[in-house]
């Protein structure tokens, strides 16, 4: 990666919410340099800087054919309470590797219930993702142990997990 595209670009913006989401749009000089950087001007892109002198990685989003910068609470404290406040920001891409690697015990128990292998190879790769994430951060034995059951219970058709209800099976073709 050229040092150009390392280059941190800095910008103010004010703090915005659509829904229940605290945003801040980039201004378009910003956000024309990060599409340029990114190669790309739709889907999604990791980016890295601060806010508030805070450091954070993130994903830029288009949504509503908008591109926004969603500010959760890690990045700054209490923005759902906080709109309308100019923030300092700054921002790159970031080119690190964001590939989550499954837990071994999920690996293992989908290994030993090819039903549930199956369906979870089926999954779409949002849902894929979803599952693998919220295992892989979960910090506890205990809860990884349960969160597994309650996945593999899931795939199963059996019960709900991470705000889904069961999977219904119909046929060969699984539907959430």
């Amino acid at each position: 990666m050229s040092s150009e595209n390392k280059e941190l670009l800095s910008f103010e913006a004010k703090l915005e919410i659509i829904g229940i989401n605290p945003f801040v749009f980039l201004p378009q000089t910003v956000l024309s340099e990060i599409l340029r950087r990114a190669q790309k001007e739709k889907g999604k892109i990791p980016v890295k800087g601060r806010v508030n002198n805070t450091d954070y990685n993130q994903t830029l989003l288009r949504f509503k054919g908008e591109w926004r910068l969603y500010i959760n609470t890690t990045m700054l404290k209490n923005s759902p309470q906080r709109i309308g406040e100019l923030l300092q920001l700054t921002i790159q891409l970031d080119t690190a590797s964001r590939i989550i690697i499954p837990h071994p015990k999920l690996v293992y128990a989908l290994k030993n219930n090819q039903v549930a292998e199956k369906r979870f190879n089926e999954l779409t790769p949002s849902l894929k993702l979803e599952i693998i994430k919220y295992i892989s951060f979960l910090k506890t034995e205990e809860s990884i142990n349960r969160n597994i059951a309650k996945a593999i219970n899931f795939l199963m058709g059996q019960g709900p997990f991470i705000g889904r209800k069961t999977l219904n099976i119909k046929g060969d073709r699984d539907e959430i």
